[in-house]
């Protein structure tokens, strides 16, 4: 009697009961869809503009000490109530040492001193005004520059060790794929005019870092299928590679986001735009770790003998008559 039970699929040495996520079969699409996602971005970005906080443009610090903790919703109404919009206050520490930030007000130092003392009482509550610092426009302006110029070298450096440790064609795309995990987080920041000031670009660094170190784990798991599995396809390899990895992507990744969710809710003002900024880049580099850099990489022609050593032989035998 004729066997008619379907072939199995070619597992490559996984358990037969592991199958293989074709991550690749919709790496088209999610390529058409990076590109209206990073166009759409820069469109935002060029037109509404990034909405620098008072580290990038300058502006008032404050440093206060209340006898007792204190709610920063509370210091922020007093504030307003008293004529200082657009106040940011941050704990330091503890519940009674507050930072307070606020754009330039057209005030002498001695009057803004008497005038911002009484803006931070509270009820019950005694207040004491430690210092109070301005910070320029030209300075908050070198430091964005400064901050860009550091965004783009660490891009570099990383770059550099992809390409040493794994394969030109895999670093390119770990690059393009951090590119475009910055691009969204500037861009939502962007489109919805959320300020962006050192925290939030302390969170798209981190979001880099996160990102890079997805890319060099599904690499090293590519790397390594090359070199064992015969027989197989590259887009077969690399779709075991993400099927292997993904367990570990998906509990990093949702680790991560509870704590940045944490953050978001238990954090306060200070941490409420880093927590989004990394709520954000999370899913962005997660997405982009797969179907941007392994994608990319794909697309190039990664193969085999991208990971095999050539050796060359010493010296040429030469035919003797």
């Amino acid at each position: 009697m004729t066997d008619m039970t379907q072939p199995k699929s070619k597992q490559y040495g996984r358990p037969d009961n592991e199958r293989v996520i074709g991550f690749m079969k919709i790496s088209k699409p999610a390529a058409f869809a990076s590109i209206f996602i990073t166009i759409a971005s820069i469109f935002f970005i060029a037109v509404n503009g990034l909405n620098l906080g008072l580290d990038f443009t300058g502006g008032i610090s404050a440093e206060v000490t209340y006898a007792k903790p204190v709610d920063q919703d509370q210091i922020v109404k007093s504030l307003q109530a008293t004529g200082f919009e657009h106040a940011v206050v941050q704990t330091l520490g503890s519940n009674t040492d507050v930072l307070i930030r606020m754009p330039v007000q057209k005030t002498s130092v001695e009057d803004l001193n008497n005038t911002l003392i009484k803006a931070v009482q509270v009820p019950n509550n005694t207040a004491t005004l430690h210092k109070v610092d301005a910070v320029g426009g030209q300075v908050g302006n070198e430091l964005y520059v400064r901050s860009a110029g550091a965004v783009a070298l660490a891009l570099i450096l990383m770059l550099i060790y992809v390409t040493i440790r794994f394969e030109f064609k895999l670093a390119v795309g770990a690059i393009l794929s951090l590119f475009h995990d910055i691009l969204v987080i500037l861009g939502v920041f962007a489109f919805m005019q959320w300020p962006f000031d050192l925290t939030t670009l302390a969170a798209v660094l981190a979001v880099i870092g996160f990102s890079l170190n997805d890319n060099i784990v599904v690499s090293d798991r590519i790397r390594e299928n090359f070199r064992k599995i015969r027989g197989a396809s590259p887009r077969e390899v690399i779709d075991i590679a993400l099927t292997e990895t993904l367990r570990r992507t998906v509990h990093t990744s949702a680790t991560l986001l509870l704590v940045v969710v944490a953050m978001l809710i238990m954090g306060g003002e200070g941490l409420r735009w880093f927590s989004v900024a990394m709520f954000i880049g999370v899913f962005a580099g997660t997405y982009s770790s797969i179907y941007i850099a392994t994608a990319y990489a794909l697309w190039r022609g990664l193969n085999r003998q991208d990971f095999i050593v050539q050796i060359k032989p010493e010296f040429d035998e030469e035919e003797i008559p």
